[in-house]
């Protein structure tokens, strides 16, 4: 069964916060690449994050490329183009190994997902969650196409384009990917101010009223988003489409871009609840974000297969 029959017919369990894992396991990500640069000095951790998610409960692994970029990796990492690429395309194909490798050992068939960041994220200043940056369409495709290209080459089972804070830097990327590879399914998310409107303002009715209407993507919803504002937005999301939702978000911490730490975290005995209320409210892919570790998603997974 594919990922979209499988979205389409039940509740899909996705991973939580690659870094929260990661900083578990010693790995420092305190440093431009973020999570990125665990794929050139620490892939065995990658790894072990994914497989720890999916042991855990979670049945879509979403790649560690989110804030990976041929530009960044090339500069920061002192690679050229083809190691830089060779890069993120080990992202899916890690992920894979981790997902073939668990279900070998426990018979459940999971799917990857590759993270697509926006811009905002490259830059590094936390615009992710503001969309307090403007380019044009060129400029968009001259950053995202190398990172796509790259993704789709390790066959991921679909791309999640996520955490993105404005509609016009998504609907470049479903443009190019209408035109190259429209046979490849794809989820949005989108960063929020609040309930009903992105992180740079645009209305979120809009916004998933033109995304949802693309053939290609087969879910839309929220993510790295409060915990309080799940349901007013996913209240959002169903007037504007019937495709399935979309939701995980941090844990309601605040995030400070110059020190790159959270701060204020939701304590987890509230993640029962919540799941409760999301499933209720739509979402049928549900995971975490920033500061969810596997404990979260296992409570997470367990919840929504209780009956009670």
């Amino acid at each position: 069964m594919d990922i979209i029959t499988r979205a389409n017919t039940t509740v899909l369990i996705l991973d939580g916060s690659m870094a929260t894992a990661l900083e578990a396991q010693g790995v420092d990500t305190n440093n431009p690449l973020w999570t990125a640069a665990a794929l050139d000095s620490n892939p065995q951790a990658v790894y072990q994050t994914h497989y720890d998610y999916f042991a855990a409960g979670a049945e879509v692994a979403i790649t560690d490329s989110y804030q990976a970029s041929l530009d960044k990796l090339r500069s920061l990492l002192k690679v050229d183009d083809d190691h830089a690429r060779a890069l993120i395309t080990s992202a899916v194909t890690i992920a894979k190994q981790a997902r073939d490798d668990y279900e070998q050992a426990s018979g459940k068939h999971g799917f990857v997902a590759a993270s697509v960041g926006p811009l905002g994220a490259a830059l590094g200043d936390g615009s992710e969650y503001t969309g307090a940056y403007q380019r044009t369409r060129q400029q968009y495709l001259a950053f995202h196409r190398p990172r796509l290209e790259a993704l789709l080459a390790g066959k991921p089972d679909c791309l999640a384009i996520e955490t993105q804070p404005k509609l016009t830097e998504v609907l470049v990327l479903l443009d190019w990917l209408q035109d190259q590879v429209p046979q490849v399914p794809v989820y949005v998310s989108f960063s929020l101010r609040d309930g009903t409107h992105l992180a740079d303002g645009t209305s979120l009715l809009e916004a998933a009223s033109l995304v949802s209407a693309r053939s290609q993507v087969f879910a839309v919803g929220i993510n790295c988003v409060a915990p309080r504002l799940v349901v007013p937005a996913l209240t959002t999301l169903r007037q504007a489409t019937t495709k399935p939702l979309v939701a995980y978000p941090n844990r309601g911490a605040a995030y400070d871009p110059a020190a790159k730490q959270w701060t204020g975290l939701a304590p987890l005995a509230n993640l029962g609840k919540w799941a409760r209320e999301w499933r209720a409210a739509g979402a049928q892919l549900i995971g975490g974000c920033c500061t969810m570790g596997p404990d979260a998603i296992g409570g997470i997974a367990r919840t929504l297969a209780s009956k009670n």
